[in-house]
């Protein structure tokens, strides 16, 4: 048996707490996966992080929303996104307005250079993802996401 059939391998019923082993938890597993996509990530687009290109990507499929909306859309919390979008506000991908009615509500929109700058990087955003995905063939990509998708 492989160490990849070891990983994939299903944990018996009736293994004890004894018999936990680390790189057999789901956990450690997506963890091992996300830290690959990451890295593939950083090698195609160095100056952006991936909650960064998330935000502008959101952004160019929707337009100007609010800061919460957005963060809701992405998967992110409200502290985490106000810091994404600061640090794109201050590199001019993003600019930020208050609401017409409501004052207390900040609403997000790509400035032309963000708009510029995301659509630039949608076919590495692509190859990324084709190289993440790699190690799979077509049907199992197709069960792959399916399965992601009902845990996220």
């Amino acid at each position: 048996m492989t160490g990849e059939d070891n990983i994939l391998k299903l944990v018996d019923a009736e293994e004890t707490e004894e018999d936990y082993r680390l790189q057999e938890q789901v956990g450690f597993v997506l963890r091992r996966a996300h830290q690959r996509h990451v890295a593939i990530f950083a090698a195609h687009i160095a100056d952006l992080t991936p909650p960064q290109f998330a935000a502008l990507a959101k952004l160019h499929d929707i337009g100007e929303t609010s800061q919460n909306q957005l963060g809701a859309l992405i998967a992110m919390d409200a502290a985490t996104v106000k810091g994404v979008i600061d640090r794109l506000k201050a590199r001019g991908l993003v600019e930020i307005s208050r609401h017409e009615a409501d004052k207390r509500r900040l609403l997000v929109n790509l400035t032309a250079e963000g708009r510029a700058t995301v659509e630039s990087l949608f076919p590495l955003a692509k190859r990324i993802t084709e190289e993440t995905l790699s190690p799979l063939s077509t049907k199992e990509i197709g069960t792959f996401l399916r399965l992601l998708n009902k845990l996220a």
